[in-house]
């Protein structure tokens, strides 16, 4: 018998460290509109794990514990680590985020490949993409867009 959990249906699940998981969940809550799922959480005080939900999809996230080698981006300097939100307005997902705490990273512009986005970074270290779909584009326009854009052009 498979044990089912909230996570159950997805094939592929983040699971993020950060320095106060107490914190980034309100901030993921207050940010993107995240709903919590659950957490477990130490005597001490310490979120060993928990689960939040931003659209249909839930992340997984903890707090750090060095000795299990679970280090938050802050403790590390930094992570390669970005995540991508499609939301239906761009604009206002960025100005939210920024107003629960994100900094702006890149300026909400449409995008050679069709979306509208902008990119914040949490107060946890993760870098968030906030995109809006606006026209389909295909692989090879896309490259043609990329090209001209490193070109100089306009994407």
């Amino acid at each position: 018998m498979t044990a089912k959990t909230a996570t159950s249906g997805q094939t592929v699940k983040a699971h993020m460290t950060v320095h106060d998981a107490k914190a980034a969940i309100d901030f993921y809550v207050r940010a993107f509109g995240a709903v919590e799922q659950f957490r477990l959480v130490e005597p001490a005080g310490r979120v060993g794990h928990a689960e939040i939900r931003i659209g249909d999809t839930v992340l997984m996230m903890n707090d750090e514990y060095p000795d299990f080698g679970a280090r938050s981006p802050g403790a590390i300097g930094g992570s390669p680590v970005a995540f991508h939100i499609a939301v239906p307005d761009a604009d206002k997902a960025v100005e939210r985020a920024v107003a629960a705490g994100a900094t702006l990273v890149r300026p909400v512009q449409d995008q050679f490949y069709g979306d509208r986005s902008g990119m914040i970074a949490c107060p946890f270290g993760y870098r968030w993409f906030l995109a809006a779909a606006k026209e389909v584009v295909s692989p090879e326009e896309m490259q043609k867009r990329w090209t001209k854009m490193l070109e100089g052009g306009q994407g």
